[in-house]
């Protein structure tokens, strides 16, 4: 049913299903099929019009054979979905730690405009000392005092951490 007559959109309907067929019989999943065989189409429409005239479905599943393969090979082949999310880790809250952000966050837009630039290019876009001085057009002691003052304000709001109450048991 294939040749030289036919184009590539005929070829691709008339032999989409044995392929996928094909396909699904090497991933054993039925959207991984599909998305094997609309990488070995890919791969194989710009050579079309040198292998239209042999025997294009061979062709195309030795493509979907060796891309198959390049996948099995890959590290995230490893993982596999689940319908069901995993427990989190004892002792991780994603939204405790948000939380945390946020107060950071206002706890650094109450410090003075100098201190909470000091904070921010020192501590969060990790400038030394000397660059941070240099951008703000003071000196390096400016800098040290101002930070220090800005951390100790920091440090006095700041709630202390649960572990804390408890001597770091």
């Amino acid at each position: 049913m294939t040749g030289c007559w036919m184009g590539f959109e005929e070829f691709a309907a008339a032999c989409g299903l044995r392929l996928l067929r094909s396909a699904w019989l090497l991933t054993g999943d039925r959207h991984l099929a599909e998305d094997l065989l609309q990488t070995a189409l890919a791969r194989t429409w710009p050579k079309w019009g040198r292998i239209a005239d042999e025997q294009p479905e061979a062709y195309v599943r030795r493509v979907m054979v060796n891309v198959h393969a390049s996948w099995w090979r890959r590290a995230w082949r490893r993982e596999v979905p689940h319908c069901e999310l995993p427990d989190t880790p004892a002792g991780l809250d994603r939204f405790g730690e948000a939380d945390q952000e946020q107060e950071l966050a206002s706890l650094l837009r109450q410090l003075p405009k100098r201190q909470r630039a000091v904070v921010v290019l020192r501590y969060l876009e990790d400038l030394s000392v000397e660059d941070t001085a240099e951008l703000l057009g003071c000196s390096t002691g400016t800098v040290k005092s101002q930070a220090a003052k800005a951390l100790r304000t920091l440090r006095d709001r700041l709630p202390a951490p649960e572990w804390a109450a408890t001597g770091g048991r």
